[in-house]
């Protein structure tokens, strides 16, 4: 899987993304990050990126020619998906990374600013993408968050490959509560079907504290 993505601050990302399980795919060659500099595509002298909205208000606006030469200077095969970064998106979802998990490639498209001129996101983007209905002051961290959840899914990416099967979200439920050593901490005890090494109680006691949670967390 090759992750491109069309940013101000590549240094952010890679910094952000290259420790770890990732780093160990990368090592690996089950991913690729590509990072653009969008800065490197600016035709002003100034190497600016942003200027003022027509229209009056405040912030400043990244201008449409350095995002949109970057992302024509990406190869990429026939329904790669272009992703915009934008509180306005459709909430990262651990359906929408499986998806994305089984193709050979995605962009993304990090704003800053108050945003990227809406006529570069209509020729580019195909789909948008939020955190969650919030603001941050760029799309680095939504971005990493993107790589971070698909590469989970990419076979071989995870040690063990019953890991993202068993995982919050998986089935529409939550995850269940987790316990390691020791057996008593702070006076409190982990619970006893745990340790009975009877497999079919223990799925049926993690099925209902998994649907317990969900109850509680997202449909309370």
């Amino acid at each position: 899987m090759r992750f491109h993505c069309l940013t101000l601050f590549p240094e952010m990302l890679e910094g952000g993304l290259l420790h770890g399980v990732i780093k160990r795919a990368a090592e690996r060659g089950l991913i690729e990050l590509n990072c653009v500099n969008i800065r490197d595509f600016s035709a002003d002298k100034h190497k600016r990126t942003d200027d003022y909205p027509y229209g009056g208000g405040a912030g400043m606006v990244m201008t449409p020619q350095p995002v949109y030469d970057a992302y024509r200077s990406l190869v990429l095969p026939p329904g790669t998906p272009v992703i915009y970064t934008s509180p306005q998106g459709e909430k990262l979802s651990a359906k929408k990374a499986r998806e994305w998990a089984a193709l050979p490639e995605i962009a993304v498209i990090c704003g800053r600013y108050e945003g990227v001129d809406e006529r570069v996101i209509e020729e580019t983007a195909t789909e948008l993408v939020s955190l969650g209905d919030f603001i941050m002051t760029g799309g680095e961290i939504c971005a990493m968050a993107v790589i971070d959840a698909v590469s989970r899914f990419i076979p071989g990416v995870l040690g063990n490959s019953e890991s993202p099967i068993d995982e919050s979200f998986e089935g529409g439920l939550l995850e269940y509560p987790q316990y390691t050593r020791p057996a008593v901490f702070l006076g409190k005890a982990v619970p006893e079907v745990l340790l009975s090494g009877h497999h079919e109680n223990i799925r049926l006691w993690r099925l209902a504290r998994s649907a317990e949670r969900t109850e509680k967390r997202r449909r309370g």
